[in-house]
């Protein structure tokens, strides 16, 4: 017979209201911090008049070193969305037929007409009819609840009186905001705890794509997939490139996209040289450290790798805000 349990209810009482506490840190900060904390004091922003075509607007957010733009109907007078590069990958992926032939949609469309209400367009069968935005004064915590649920990358901060765009936030600024900022608060225990036993990541049916397969191939996997990187493997299966979405705005960059018959390995050598290398991490390593690391070298997510590098897992800025900020509100918007 096991003697009785020395701990009071009061105390067990304690001690799970003290765990409540910490794991609603992070949670609690972002409550308490509006849109408008989290924008720099000095950054770029470009609009993209819908008239403007849709070869020159890509031009534009390579020579900017831009992602994504604000789209502006000057008929309507108002934002009626974001040209992102996931609209580039979308339209080489759809009109792309071999190195021969010419795109002429890329070359000839405006924004409003390859956007325009046929749903046989490209662009509307990958996002919604709408703007997803939000104002200044909403809490951070509504910013990441959208992000995720929405599965968006990019959030437009809309001033509410003007209707101006103020700033267009991202996990990754999020992220690091809590970072410089956070230090203020107490750390949870939970982020001394190794990542493979906090379960924070994607470890299932891992998109990949191998060395010799042609970039159409990674384009058709972005685009059926919906992911945002792809761990390049070689003939062993180890990891040994990244190839991410933002890699494929530099064929505008480069003029070369009118051939995707290339190999990876080809595609790899011909990218600029600011490029998000494998930023990689393992499965012991505390959430400290994949926090820590992801910020610094200003990355959207690590390859979970094991020792011989082969791909366990990837760990995203979406799992990290959702597991540091969202869980402890029983909430799951990656799962909505």
């Amino acid at each position: 017979m096991e003697p009785p349990s020395q701990v009071s209810y009061p105390e067990k009482k304690k001690k799970i209201q003290k765990q409540e506490a910490d794991a609603a840190v992070y949670m609690n900060f972002m409550k308490s911090h509006r849109c408008y904390d989290a924008i720099p004091t000095s950054c770029k922003l470009v609009i993209f008049d819908t008239k403007l075509q849709v070869k020159k607007a890509f031009f534009a957010l390579v020579a900017n070193g831009l992602r994504a733009a604000p789209l502006w109907d000057s008929k309507l007078q108002k934002f009626v969305g974001m040209l992102t590069i996931t609209d580039f990958i979308n339209i080489l992926h759809c009109y792309y037929k071999s190195p021969m032939v010419q795109m002429y949609e890329l070359e000839s469309h405006k924004i409003e007409t390859w956007r325009g209400d046929s749903f046989q367009n490209v662009y509307l069968q990958y996002t919604n009819h709408f703007l997803i935005s939000i104002s200044p004064e909403a809490s951070l915590f509504d910013a990441i609840f959208s992000l995720l649920k929405y599965k968006i990358h990019r959030l437009p901060v809309i001033d509410p009186e003007s209707g101006n765009v103020l700033h267009i936030l991202t996990h990754k600024r999020i992220l690091k905001f809590l970072h410089i900022f956070g230090k203020k608060v107490p750390k949870p225990a939970f982020v001394w705890k190794q990542i493979q036993e906090l379960g924070i990541g994607t470890f299932r049916n891992i998109a990949t794509v191998q060395l010799t397969a042609t970039l159409h191939d990674a384009l058709s996997i972005f685009v059926d997939r919906r992911v945002s990187a792809l761990p390049v493997l070689n003939e062993q299966g180890k990891v040994v490139a990244l190839y991410s979405r933002f890699d494929v705005i530099n064929l505008a960059a480069q003029k070369i996209y009118n051939n995707l018959d290339m190999t990876m390995q080809e595609a790899i050598r011909r990218r600029s040289c600011f490029f998000e290398g494998v930023i990689k991490c393992y499965p012991d390593e505390t959430l400290e450290t994949i926090i820590d690391r992801i910020v610094r070298a200003e990355v959207h997510r690590l390859v979970l790798v094991d020792r011989a590098d082969m791909v366990k897992g990837i760990i995203s800025l979406s799992d990290l805000l959702q597991a540091m900020v969202l869980t402890p509100a029983g909430i799951d918007a990656l799962l909505s």
